[in-house]
């Protein structure tokens, strides 16, 4: 156990006794959250781009070993979208090339529904980049960043692009 777990475990364990309020078990989980949890979030789809259309279909998982109550997946296109589209309700326009979506709870080991987007583009773009990462993990750590950050090159064939 880490010297800063240790004494934050400590601090917690001190702070139960003195209010007696909570058990030790308490304190000691206080003491693991403020100390911060471990999660491994991944984003899995794909994209596809067709006559002014982009249609984005994504799956975002938590690998453990902790559960994240929330958090936010990014998606940045290198071509701006038409205005006025509405977007599904977990979701907001950051601006004409950014989309922020709520993922719910994402328990250990678990998944989310499909996150289904069907967007136009300001014009007919033959190709555009769709870059999808978290943005935010309810201040979990992620050791492995590798699988919820993707670059997706979409050519305007209207087939998927996976990522």
């Amino acid at each position: 156990m880490s010297a800063m777990r240790k004494a934050l475990l400590g601090t917690a364990l001190a702070a139960a006794l003195v209010t007696g309020a909570g058990t030790a078990a308490q304190a000691a989980a206080g003491a693991r959250t403020a100390a911060g949890s471990e999660a491994d979030l991944a984003h899995h789809g794909h994209a596809s781009l067709w006559e002014g259309r982009l249609g984005v279909r994504l799956v975002s998982e938590n690998h453990g070993p902790s559960d994240v109550s929330q958090a936010t997946v990014r998606l940045a296109f290198s071509a701006p979208m038409a205005g006025g589209q509405e977007l599904p309700p977990a979701c907001l326009w950051s601006s004409d090339r950014v989309i922020s979506c709520r993922t719910g709870e994402l328990r250990a080991a678990g998944a989310t529904g499909e996150l289904a987007l069907d967007l136009r583009t300001a014009g007919s773009p033959e190709e555009l980049t769709v870059d999808i990462r978290t943005a935010w993990c309810d201040g979990a750590t992620d050791r492995n960043p590798s699988n919820d950050r993707h670059s997706v090159l979409v050519l305007a064939t209207g087939d998927p692009y996976v990522f």
